[in-house]
């Protein structure tokens, strides 16, 4: 006896293909993604309030570190998640050293200037990100 199986809009592609279904993996790294965020965000908050907390630099830190990586890797989608792990935090090490050298270049230093900078350099290569997407898109449907 051979069994049928059917496959539901829930799964199934336009092309025949099965979706992935969530699982309990993907609904971890969601959760892990908010938890990174919400730290690095609480971490930003404290150093622009100049809060007096024992928490304050390393979530600073977390912050610095976390923000231009995350960017960075979004730019990078066809690596090996061990290649764009490594090389979005060692482009966000050196985002946030040409970062430094520029406002001690400039004689401009200030820890909010510096958090600042970052996150709108952070910002900047995410909306460049999205901007490159959505144009690969819109070119790929006049083509079809």
């Amino acid at each position: 006896m051979q069994t049928i199986r059917i496959k539901t809009s829930s799964t199934a592609r336009t092309d025949g293909t099965e979706r992935p279904r969530p699982g309990p993996g993907r609904d971890l790294a969601a959760l892990l993604a908010g938890a990174a965020t919400a730290v690095a965000g609480g971490g930003a908050l404290l150093a622009l309030a100049d809060a007096d907390s024992p928490l304050r630099a390393p979530l600073t830190l977390f912050f610095l570190l976390a923000a231009p990586a995350a960017a960075i890797a979004a730019a990078l989608r066809g690596l090996d998640p061990f290649g764009r792990l490594l090389t979005a935090v060692a482009g966000s090490v050196v985002l946030n050293m040409l970062v430094a050298q520029g406002m001690l270049a400039t004689h401009r230093w200030s820890v909010r200037g510096g958090i600042v900078a970052v996150t709108a350099l952070s910002a900047l290569i995410l909306v460049l990100v999205s901007v490159r997407r959505l144009r690969g898109r819109t070119a790929g449907r006049q083509g079809d």
